[in-house]
């Protein structure tokens, strides 16, 4: 292999889910519900009124999924723990059962030669905790930090690998901005004090694992930091796009990363709230020491000043809601951005992927990053054979890896890949239309297929480079 599209020795080649999109089982082993159970369950909310309930069944066949990751010869799996299966209610001591399934995979995977990467919360509040009032109250970051504490406790003797909240952004804005995401509340000072509480439960259960685990474990965050555009050099597009990467990146990396909101975000929503939700030592708190950052990366953001100062129809691609989870930016336009589209709407662009790594190369020198998070939806279908052929996944793959490749020769320490994702599973409000997976789901039988992306990764793991672009598809 040339020596530019190697990666280096030791690179972690992985894949991702999280717990309500794949485990099923959900009222089984003392699971309460949680704020994506009652979503699902509300008519309107979901695609075909789709929910989580069987989702793929990854609760009673995660053995079969352990053996599918070491027969594609991966080396890594970031999967998420449900909260209501270990502490039903948000509070109190845990349900052993619940813990005990996340003890099974472990082990699983660690017999299979597989690192487990564990990510506390990914979206999945349990409802007891949004009926007390949700990430908007303050007392929920508290209770985050004891269900870290419990499962670091539980686990802490067998995975080095932790991250404490996935996208805290969707959280926030999606599931209280726009409603799009569970819990779908739609109060944009709602959002903008649930971001500081999602920071603050991100501070404390960092200080919660550090209590909990062997020193040689390590604590991260995966953020969906936003590569945000403008349209133009004029510079009523520059504050557009300044504004959006305040709300985006700003308001979860700065206090996580620097100890501190960027001012302009405070003056930028100073009309919704007045932060009075930031209280002394807060920043202290959230802004940890960490092991690593983990990217979420999909597509970037393309903005502008509305043309007549009005609000605009969104193309974020978060979703179509009649309310924005963009709080103080109702006169900033969203545009499409030009290029090929996954099945949703999202523009395959990875000089995006690029730009973000070098970003935080550039603001955190020093701090490890790993992708956690990469992927394309596509309408994948089993052929006359039974076979899935993906071509356009192995491409878009191939484009983002090549994008980390270069990222890695430019001096950014990236050490490794998590492909977004592992299965096809229920994609949130867009029910079980959308497939993500490496491996095709038959939603009737259960049956795994991996696709000829999930082969064409595999070797790409084995050999630790990517082919040449001449056999990609």
């Amino acid at each position: 292999m040339p020596e530019s599209l190697s990666f280096p020795a030791g690179f972690l080649w992985g894949t991702a889910t999280s717990a309500y999109q794949i485990e099923g089982a959900v009222r089984e082993d003392g699971r309460t519900p949680s704020i994506w159970d009652t979503f699902s369950h509300t008519p309107g909310r979901t695609a075909g009124g789709d929910t989580g309930d069987v989702a793929v069944e990854h609760y009673h066949r995660y053995r079969d999924d352990v053996e599918l990751m070491a027969d594609l010869g991966l080396n890594a799996y970031r999967f998420s723990v449900s909260w209501s299966r270990v502490q039903p209610t948000g509070r109190g001591p845990a349900v052993q059962r619940g813990l005990d399934f996340y003890r099974r995979l472990v082990d699983e995977l660690l017999g299979r030669g597989i690192q487990p990467a564990v990510t506390l919360y990914h979206w999945d509040l349990p409802q007891e905790l949004e009926d007390a009032g949700g990430w908007p109250a303050r007392e929920t970051a508290y209770r985050f930090a004891e269900y870290a504490g419990i499962v670091g406790e539980a686990l802490g003797d067998r995975v080095s690998s932790w991250i404490t909240l996935n996208e805290p952004w969707c959280s926030a804005f999606l599931g209280y901005g726009s409603g799009v995401h569970a819990p779908g509340r739609t109060d944009p000072a709602a959002a903008l004090h649930a971001a500081h509480h999602l920071n603050l439960a991100h501070g404390l259960g960092t200080q919660a694992l550090r209590a909990a685990l062997p020193a040689r474990a390590g604590v991260a965050v995966s953020l969906n930091s936003a590569v945000v555009r403008a349209v133009s050099d004029a510079p009523q597009d520059h504050d557009a796009r300044r504004r959006i990467d305040n709300l985006a990146n700003g308001v979860f990396h700065g206090p996580m990363l620097h100890g501190a909101y960027p001012e302009d975000l405070f003056a930028d929503t100073a009309r919704i709230t007045d932060w009075s939700c930031v209280q002394d030592g807060d920043l202290a708190a959230i802004h940890q020491p960490l092991d690593a950052l983990g990217l979420n990366y999909y597509t970037p953001a393309l903005v502008s000043a509305a043309p007549d100062g009005t609000a605009t129809r969104r193309a974020d691609g978060h979703g179509a809601s009649e309310h924005s989870p963009w709080p103080g930016s109702d006169d900033v336009a969203f545009h499409q951005t030009p290029g090929d589209r996954t099945e949703m709407g999202w523009t395959i662009d990875p000089t995006g992927l690029h730009e973000l790594i070098m970003r935080y190369a550039r603001e955190v020198p020093g701090l490890p990053m790993y992708i956690t998070e990469n992927g394309a939806a596509y309408d994948d279908k089993p052929d006359p054979d039974g076979r899935v052929h993906d071509p356009e996944r192995i491409a878009y793959l191939h484009g983002h890896l090549g994008a980390v490749r270069r990222a890695i020769a430019d001096g950014a320490d990236v050490r490794g890949y998590y492909l977004w994702s592992l299965l096809d599973n229920f994609e949130w409000s867009y029910g079980y239309g959308k497939r993500f997976g490496a491996v095709y789901v038959d939603y009737e039988t259960q049956a795994r297929t991996p696709k000829s992306s999930a082969h064409w990764y595999a070797t790409v793991a084995a050999a630790g480079a990517l082919p040449a672009e001449s056999v990609v598809g």
